[in-house]
């Protein structure tokens, strides 16, 4: 066992589940439709604490079996995502990003999985005629939702037809009828890239479709991982030690051995329904129902009592964005820091901003120029840049965490005409309700919030307790600060 390696890992989501429970972050529901109300209740239970809610596991849901469960927010509190990462557990937002960010340089590899005859996944196998979806309490999400979903916190399995590497992303999926799901991806996403190769050769797309696994999984498969990099190398590396995985049947792709349900299917070019409405990340329906591109399903493959897993994008903060904002938190500082930035004290990508939106670094200014700099890296580095509209910089005493921290450094230390500068015509979405069409390219503005450097010494003597201070007062009425 290294220094950093726990000297507990789970083994899949079960094991997730059972600690939950025993650390008390894990909240049951029975008897919730899949009609609105699971939807509902996952994503105001995010609400109500950001950062600090418990996972929700729906059972009994309304005609469906016992044991047919829905999992929400698995990774969604800072303690929680400790444990997924299996990392020692913070006390903190900021401890958990730096604690990540550590351990990314230190103990960090790439763990590629490995190949075995058997697993859980294989408990159930279904295939042709009897196939049907409806099988598993898919949920209506959102109320104006055009169809259900049963791929929200999933994981989509591609192969590369040139480079035979394995891509893992996460598009939603919804489901049309009982063996048929559409497939919506992004413009700029590695899986349309892998999809469109298959279909300019005229040749159907393979792809699996996990519906249920591990959160390592969910959350290698929804970040900004550069092009030839497998995720499912990636989320070995989080973890530790190698996926176990089985080739699927016709395809020979991998299939976690511990995943939940995996269905499995072709994309074929020109085969399309309509798909959506589908309320989405940025708080918004951004993006009117349309053709979309489906996946002919002709295997299903479940464990016994399989547990959905679910991703309720809404106005946020969501049910997966605090775990969203801290990895990319920590990505953001590794990232720029490899860049050749120095003085990082702390990145945060806010919940506020879906994790992506409202992206803060704070750093010890060292040299004119430095925060601007800081800015520009945090900004256009690969896990900064998709979709994020604001970079704001602030100086080592603004913890980036502290939303009112940073607006009153953004109100009493920036000059807005001349501390905001523009980057055109980034990469963005399609969800963006600020792009009422393509391309699908924003603006940005990147913030300086820090005291002007040539001012470091001569500026205003912040009003506020010192730390000593603080610090005597907790002790002498810890009752006033529980």
């Amino acid at each position: 066992m290294t220094e950093h390696e726990p000297a507990w890992r789970h083994q899949d989501l079960r094991d997730l589940i059972e600690r939950f429970e025993e650390m008390g972050e894990l909240a049951h529901v029975d008897g919730a439709d899949w009609d609105l109300e699971i939807g509902a209740v996952a994503e105001m239970v995010a609400q109500h604490t950001p950062g600090r809610s418990p996972a929700v596991l729906f059972d009994n849901v309304k005609g469906y079996p016992e044991g047919f469960r829905v999992l929400s927010g698995a990774a969604n509190s800072f303690r929680r995502l400790a444990t997924v990462l299996g990392l020692p557990m913070p006390k903190d937002e900021t401890d958990l990003v730096l604690s990540y960010r550590n351990w990314l340089n230190s103990d960090f590899r790439l763990i590629p999985p490995v190949e075995v005859e058997d697993g859980p996944i294989l408990e159930n196998i279904i295939e042709g005629d009897d196939i049907d979806l409806f099988k598993f309490p898919v949920p209506k999400v959102h109320e104006l939702d055009g169809n259900r979903y049963i791929g929200t916190d999933d994981m989509i399995v591609m192969r590369d037809p040139e480079t035979g590497y394995i891509n893992l992303g996460t598009y939603r999926i919804a489901v049309h009828d009982r063996n048929t799901v559409g497939i919506w991806i992004s413009p700029g996403k590695h899986g349309r890239f892998i999809r469109d190769k298959y279909f300019a050769k005229g040749e159907p797309c393979p792809v699996l479709i996990s519906c249920g696994q591990d959160p390592l999984l969910f959350l290698a498969s929804h970040q900004e991982i550069k092009g030839g990099v497998s995720e499912l190398d990636y989320a070995g590396g989080q973890r530790g030690r190698p996926f176990e995985v089985i080739p699927s049947k016709t395809h020979g792709l991998p299939i976690p051995a511990n995943a939940e349900i995996v269905l499995e299917g072709w994309i074929h070019p020109g085969d399309e329904m309509l798909e959506g409405p589908f309320g989405e990340f940025m708080g918004y329906y951004a993006s009117e129902a349309s053709m979309q591109p489906v996946v002919r399903i002709e295997r299903v493959y479940h464990r016994n009592n399989p547990i959905l897993t679910l991703a309720v994008p809404s106005r946020p903060p969501e049910n997966f964005t605090f775990a969203r904002s801290a990895i990319k938190s920590a990505m953001i500082w590794d990232e720029v820091e490899k860049a050749g930035l120095a003085g990082v004290t702390g990145v945060w990508c806010h919940e506020a901003g879906a994790g992506r939106l409202f992206n803060v670094i704070s750093i010890k200014q060292n040299y004119p120029g430095h925060a601007i700099q800081a800015g520009m890296l945090a900004a256009n580095c690969r896990a900064g840049n998709y979709a994020g509209r604001w970079t704001i910089v602030v100086d080592d005493d603004i913890n980036p965490v502290e939303i009112n921290d940073v607006i009153w450094a953004m109100s009493t230390r920036c000059d807005p005409v001349e501390d905001i500068d523009f980057i055109r015509r980034a990469w963005s979405t399609p969800l963006d309700p600020m792009l009422p069409s393509g391309p699908w390219e924003s603006n940005r503005a990147v913030v300086n919030a820090c005291k002007p450097y040539g001012r470091l010494s001569t500026f205003p003597i912040t009003a506020e307790a010192s730390p000593d201070l603080r610090r005597t007062v907790r002790d002498k009425w810890p009752d006033l600060f529980r």
